[in-house]
């Protein structure tokens, strides 16, 4: 028997209008711009027209991008609500695909955004065997403290009593066709921006370094120290790190490059150190591992890989043929595609909006025992 789990970072979930733009220009989006706004009740109108304009397009392609996962077991990032993910699956997954997602868990975690990770999932997977819910689990409220994590690096923005993920470490245990598996959903602290010549990746590495190191003991306090070669579980999400990246040189017109460069030091080298997980995304080529484009203009583009399926090794072991599918269509048109990888878009899908997201969705068909 097989099932298909997938992760998606699907970019700000939202049931609520951001007005802050009006007194901050940093958070007005750039249409905004374009008008001379008089007051802030104008403000608001527009923007909430603008909003629901552009939505609309937006979770369509999200929609569209799930549905091409086909994923049993999907884990998700940036949900605010359960409210939010039952308005979109009823009012665009369904259809699409019909009463796919009846189960869905999400508890409120620490973001100060009020994004959260949450799980969907379907009554049995393509073969039809029930996947059974068993418990969930949120572990939001860890301190450095509670952890023994606290240390010098951290202390340089964080204190011993601060909560250490910065969105949750989400718990779930099921049963598919009566075999037990485990799935671990995250969100890691994003890497910021370049401040006060501080590197934005640098100088949250602490902060991330010290969630995965929360993230491994949290297995291991619960099913010992051979945990990984013992027991089914996945570690999925957002992880905002990457341990090797595709540096993009040239222009659409003169062509581009693509240089693989590895990473000295990443937060990820906390599960992948003594193997104690398998990035199973390291089964595709090199150069095609990437779920995100990133650039500032001209000076800095890179694709990388920041959306995972980490793999216990007893998983690792019963699936060595199985290889991640990342589904790209969602992608606006303004990133860059290394030759040979390019994909038909979904419709309407523009030069950096509307976009499925920012991410691209990773999903893998797993055997269980």
């Amino acid at each position: 028997m097989a099932v298909r789990i997938g992760t998606f970072n699907i970019e700000n979930l939202l049931t609520r209008f951001d007005f802050t733009g009006f007194r901050n220009q940093v958070r007005q989006d750039r249409v905004m711009r374009l008008y001379a706004v008089h007051n802030e009740a104008e403000y608001q109108r527009l923007e909430e027209a603008r909003m629901i304009g552009s939505t609309d397009d937006t979770r369509q392609l999200t929609a569209l991008a799930i549905a091409d996962m086909e994923a049993d077991i999907l884990c998700l990032q940036e949900v605010e609500s359960l409210e939010a993910l039952n308005a979109f699956e009823y009012g665009y997954l369904y259809r699409m695909i019909g009463a796919g997602y009846r189960h869905k868990y999400l508890i409120e975690g620490n973001d100060s955004r009020g994004i959260d990770v949450a799980i969907m999932m379907r009554d049995q997977t393509a073969d039809g065997e029930p996947i059974e819910f068993v418990d969930v689990r949120s572990h939001s409220e860890l301190t450095y403290r509670q952890l023994g994590l606290f240390n010098e690096e951290l202390a340089e923005t964080e204190k011993p009593d601060d909560r250490v993920f910065r969105r949750d470490c989400l718990e779930l245990d099921l049963r598919i066709g009566g075999r037990p598996l485990t799935v671990y959903v995250v969100h890691l602290k994003s890497m910021s921006t370049h401040r006060e010549g501080v590197d934005g990746r640098d100088g949250t590495m602490a902060i991330r370094r010290a969630e995965l190191t929360a993230v491994r003991r949290i297995i291991e306090q619960r099913f010992g120290k051979d945990a990984s070669a013992n027991k089914n579980f996945v570690i999925c999400g957002d992880m905002n790190d990457y341990q090797e990246k595709l540096m993009i040189d040239g222009t659409r017109r003169s062509g581009f490059t693509f240089t693989h460069a590895g990473e000295q030091v990443s937060a990820l080298d906390i599960l992948s150190a003594d193997g104690f997980v398998e990035n199973a995304m390291l089964r595709r080529p090199e150069n095609d591992r990437w779920t995100l484009y990133h650039a500032r203009g001209m000076l800095e583009r890179h694709l990388c890989q920041l959306d995972y399926i980490w793999l216990s090794r007893a998983l690792s072991k019963l699936n060595p043929a199985a290889i991640p599918e990342v589904i790209r269509s969602g992608q606006p048109f303004r990133t860059v595609f290394p030759l040979g990888q390019e994909v038909e878009r979904y419709p309407r899908t523009g030069w950096d909006r509307p976009k499925a997201s920012d991410h691209c969705p990773v999903v893998m068909e797993l055997d269980l025992q």
